[in-house]
């Protein structure tokens, strides 16, 4: 089975970009750590899953139909800053020169090309990894795509592979449900609420129990 290899291009840079020292700039004063941390983690992965096509996701800047739905989307989100945006250009350039496709679209984020690669690559019969710090991706997870879930720290990139096995190991229900586990503990980091009085804890026993 053939493997295609899709990174979650904003959730990856930032996490080089936080992870790698932001002193690091060219002669004109260019911040360029992001962009190494970037394919410093790229390479690494290369080297690990030794895909037989890549491809790179990202976010634009226009609102996308869950902007649309509710008002309150991400409206706690700090915005870019503007040393990792003035970044982005560069690594879509180094990106295109390495002949990595890239791909983003209008009212969509990376999260949904990502979901719609992952189901075009198991009709084809292709095996898919996702490489993303968002756990949202968890949901994707079946027996032929795979969520290397991404995190750095003093510095250093781990990842954690999750498959349905590993991912029934630590949340104990099927991958579908990180959906039903969002909806009812909300999610602070997309500013979505959940249902009052239900945390993390109580959400998990709930779908456990009942799935």
């Amino acid at each position: 089975m053939k493997k295609l290899m899709v990174l979650d291009g904003n959730s990856i840079v930032n996490r080089a970009f936080y992870g790698v020292s932001q002193n690091l700039t060219t002669r004109t004063g260019q911040p360029t750590n992001a962009i190494l941390g970037f394919l410093n983690i790229l390479n690494k992965l290369l080297d690990e899953e030794q895909p037989d096509a890549l491809c790179v996701t990202f976010d634009r800047k226009a609102p996308t139909f869950r902007h649309l739905a509710y008002e309150g989307y991400k409206a706690t989100r700090k915005g870019m800053p503007d040393e990792l945006a003035s970044q982005m250009p560069i690594l879509k350039e180094v990106l295109a020169a390495l002949n990595i496709p890239m791909y983003e679209l209008d009212g969509w984020e990376a999260d949904d090309l990502i979901g719609t690669i992952s189901v075009k690559d198991a009709a084809a019969g292709w095996e898919t990894v996702i490489v993303t710090g968002d756990k949202d991706s968890l949901q994707l997870v079946t027996e032929t795509t795979t969520v290397k879930l991404v995190s750095t720290r003093m510095g250093q990139t781990t990842t954690k592979e999750m498959t349905p096995e590993t991912f029934r190991e630590a949340y104990g229900f099927d991958p579908v449900h990180i959906v039903d586990l969002k909806a009812l503990m909300g999610d602070t980091s997309d500013n979505i609420p959940g249902v009052k009085g239900i945390g993390e804890k109580t959400a998990m026993d709930l779908i456990q129990r009942y799935q």
